[in-house]
């Protein structure tokens, strides 16, 4: 489980600075700007809601209960959907092959994440099965 976490991490790390190094990360449209400024608001919140546990590098459950409140409520990764939306906004605005490619990366990345934390969170707190069943991982009521 660890190694996949890492496997996932790293991913997104490397998408994230390939992203960076094609200048393909930060959008140039009014559109894209204000989609990356609403990613940061849902990040921030999203952080907010969870408290200083939100900056815990590990996949696995960190001390306190099982956090539904916030966008949390919404959908069961805010953080993930918000970094994957503001590197899509960037993508999309600054469109190449190689950008896109590397926005499934990380992508991947962040899924691979998704699928260790849930795993080792149902561990933890029992009644994530039943959270997890009415809420979606990164797009309310879709995905």
């Amino acid at each position: 489980m660890r190694t996949w976490s890492l496997v996932g991490l790293l991913l997104m790390v490397g998408a994230v600075l390939g992203l960076v190094a094609a200048n393909s990360l930060v959008a140039r449209s009014p559109a894209g700007i204000a989609v990356q400024v609403a990613a940061l608001a849902l990040m921030a919140w999203a952080r907010l809601t969870f408290g200083r546990r939100s900056f815990h590098a590990a996949a696995n459950p960190t001390a306190g209960g099982l956090v539904t409140t916030g966008p949390y409520r919404f959908i069961r990764h805010p953080i993930y959907a918000s970094a994957c939306l503001f590197v899509w906004a960037g993508i999309l605005s600054n469109w190449s092959v190689l950008a896109g490619l590397l926005g499934v990366v990380l992508f991947v990345g962040a899924f691979i994440r998704m699928l260790c934390e849930e795993r080792l969170v149902v561990a933890a707190y029992p009644e994530y099965r039943e959270y997890a069943r009415t809420t979606r991982r990164i797009v309310p009521y879709v995905f």
